[in-house]
């Protein structure tokens, strides 16, 4: 029977075993709950209340009723006994979703323990339809349409269950499971893996952009983008001391080489558990801070949220119940130098605990930036309804772990007054954004597949609301400098950085032959040379100059950063972001645009040197020659190894920001 309320703006569909309700929630977006328990629950997880009015109007009656909330509408039709009933989504009255309430079709509940249920929501497929989000991971499949994914976080995979529809809509799946999401060509699917109810979220605009600020309505917005952080941020696996750190700040000032940031990794620490430098090889972390600072850089310091009983906090984060416990068996969910466990930063009281550990041992000294590394968390196995979190079974909440890591910094450094914060984090959830979360794609290996899927996950996370993106320049894993193939793939991998909203230079280089252990006996020794000046003289040129050119568009990029914090809108974004009503835009992977005025075609393949760009409408100038082009068109384009492919629309004055390069590149072709 189906049932008009009103009073509070929604429709109540109820049959035997299973409770619907479909309600608006803000503006041109309806939330729709459903379970077969016996009340809905009022968990929001992440979702945040509505931010705007909403424009609802009701009609109906016991057998078939609308909701319509703005561009977004749904009708319930009360099928026979034995059929169930139909649900309809639609935008601006044209249909964007279809599915019935019996058996496999939409809801299916599959009784898992107490009151949560295996749960799927499915929906007849749009054959024409293309989907965009689900986060990042390493696969070539921007657009999501046939293809499956696993709502799961591990490294190099961060999922955030957002999808944009090429039909004009988004969909918000609030359901912190891990489970899986099927975009096939026979049918559309949602599946929890236990849940106490279904609950998603359809909303609609006139253009991406719209979606995207209802989204970030929905689930927080980014905030200011710290100044500093638009600069290049030198990092390296690893630097083994305060004095090695400094030398290499040093060497970049002595050079003249922009550089905003210098990264201290991980195992700078006494034990995993205690957060504080090992005085051993970082003796005066003030004072090393304070040099930093007078230079212009800012150090970032890894953080990891592993814990051993070998801690002098372990027995007390042990006992109060402050660490993931297990359901069953002792603790050890990831070997690395020992058993190690995770804090559970769900717990208020674990993230209270951890800051003021944190916040005397790292913030006091200096430190003001921090990576969150871990954040998925790596448990091993994989294994999520052996966890026990603050909040439930991890069966049902581990998707919120990096959600609240990051909130656990960004809640801290609020405290201590500071309102220009960064958080490098390995993995998010929807509203991880609103925390400073600025995440990056994993330790993935360095080679030319990587670069391209890079691209992909940068442009995914941008329409799932994570607007502060980053990879590590030249990947991370088996990098060898001495190469030639590796000198090109990071030379073009420094290119895609400089049209990113991060450049960071990262990765676990191949140890050279004449390099000395500095430190013999050091737990986890470091990683090869990993500064610019390490990939060759003709590479250190080409790099020092794209670095030269990122610091002219520090102001563009700030501009986009700001806008994201308004609108939601990232400023790495799909062609189809702002050439919506263009067909070919929805089928463009490698290319895409950085902010509204610049279109960046990565060269995406070793010893390729031209490339097919497609020129949307308007009319565009060519950063290598300033040979201008007009729109709705595919050109090729030359670019040796020094050169890249972009171009500037007309009339953008952000094309002084490349007239260094352009006299560069014309001093050497003559």
């Amino acid at each position: 029977m189906i049932k008009l309320d009103q009073q509070n703006k929604r429709i109540v569909f109820e049959r035997k075993d299973e409770i619907t309700v479909i309600e608006a929630y803000g503006k041109n977006c309806l939330r729709c709950r459903s379970t077969r328990n016996s009340t809905i629950s009022e968990q929001s997880w992440t979702l945040l209340p509505p931010a705007t009015e909403d424009e609802c109007f009701i009609e109906g009656d016991e057998t078939v009723a609308t909701i319509q909330n703005g561009a977004v509408s749904a009708t319930i039709e009360e099928g026979k006994p034995w059929y169930g009933g139909i649900i309809s989504y639609y935008r601006n009255g044209e249909r964007i979703l279809h599915g019935r309430f019996e058996g496999d079709h939409v809801n299916r509940f599959i009784h898992v323990e107490g009151d949560h249920y295996q749960i799927k929501v499915l929906f007849d497929a749009n054959p024409s339809e293309h989907f965009y989000g689900l986060g990042q991971e390493t696969e070539d499949a921007f657009d999501r349409k046939g293809s499956t994914c696993n709502l799961i976080h591990y490294n190099t995979k961060s999922t955030l269950p957002v999808v944009y529809s090429s039909l004009g809509y988004g969909f918000f799946w609030n359901n912190p499971s891990p489970g899986r999401c099927e975009t096939t060509r026979n049918h559309t699917l949602w599946c929890a893996d236990s849940a106490y109810q279904a609950d998603y979220l359809v909303f609609a605009g006139e253009k991406p952009a719209d979606a995207m600020k209802t989204y970030s309505d929905l689930t927080g917005y980014a905030p200011k983008f710290p100044a500093w952080a638009s600069g290049f941020w030198q990092c390296k696996l690893r630097y083994e001391s305060q004095e090695e750190l400094l030398e290499v700040a040093r060497e970049y000032k002595k050079r003249g080489i922009p550089i905003s940031a210098i990264v201290i990794d991980y195992f700078h620490w006494t034990e995993q558990g205690e957060w504080k430098f090992d005085p051993k090889y970082w003796p005066d972390p003030n004072a090393m801070c304070k040099e930093l600072e007078s230079m212009g850089i800012k150090p970032i310091v890894s953080i990891w949220p592993t814990i051993n009983p070998n801690s002098e906090n372990y027995s007390k984060m042990d006992e109060q119940n402050m660490l993931i416990r297990t359901e069953n068996g002792q603790y050890g969910t990831f070997s690395f130098y020992g058993q190690q466990t995770f804090i559970d930063p769900m717990n208020p009281k674990t993230r209270s605990y951890v800051w003021e550990r944190v916040k005397k041992n790292y913030y006091e000294q200096g430190i003001k930036n921090f990576w969150l590394d871990e954040a998925e968390p790596e448990v091993h196995p994989q294994q999520f309804g052996h966890l026990h979190f603050y909040l439930g079974n991890g069966a049902q909440t581990a998707m919120l772990y990096p959600y609240y890591y990051a909130k656990m910094f960004y809640d801290g450094l609020r405290e201590q007054g500071e309102e220009e914060i960064i958080l490098l984090t390995r993995a998010a959830y929807p509203g991880s954004q609103k925390f400073g979360a600025a995440v990056w794609n994993g330790d993935i290996v360095s080679d030319w597949a990587a670069l391209r899927q890079s691209v992909t996950s940068g442009l995914s996370m941008g329409m799932c609301g994570i607007p502060w993106w980053n990879s590590d320049i030249g990947g991370f894993l088996s990098g060898d400098t001495e190469s030639d193939e590796f000198r090109e793939l990071i030379a073009r991998w420094f290119q895609f950085g400089l049209f990113s909203p991060i450049m960071r230079l990262h990765g676990a280089r191949k140890r050279t032959k004449d390099q000395k252990d500095q430190n013999p006996g050091i737990i986890e020794r470091s990683g090869g040379p990993n500064e610019i000046w390490s990939f060759g003289e003709k590479n250190y040129e080409i790099i020092k100059n794209l670095i030269e050119v990122r610091e002219r568009l520090r102001p563009y990029i700030q501009k986009y950063m700001d806008i994201a914090s308004k609108t939601g809108s990232p400023i790495m974004r799909p062609m189809f972001y702002d050439f919506y009503e263009d067909e070919r835009c929805y089928t463009l992977e490698d290319q895409y645009m950085f902010g509204e005025d610049i279109l960046f075609a990565p060269i995406l393949q070793p010893g390729q040197t031209k490339r097919k760009v497609y020129l949307p409408q308007g009319t565009w100038t060519c950063i290598k020659d300033q040979k201008c082009y007009g729109g709705n068109q595919e050109v090729i384009i030359s670019a040796k190894i020094h050169q890249f492919v972009a171009f500037v629309k007309e009339g953008s004055p952000v094309i002084e920001a490349f007239y260094e390069q352009r006299r560069t590149i014309h001093e050497e072709q003559k």
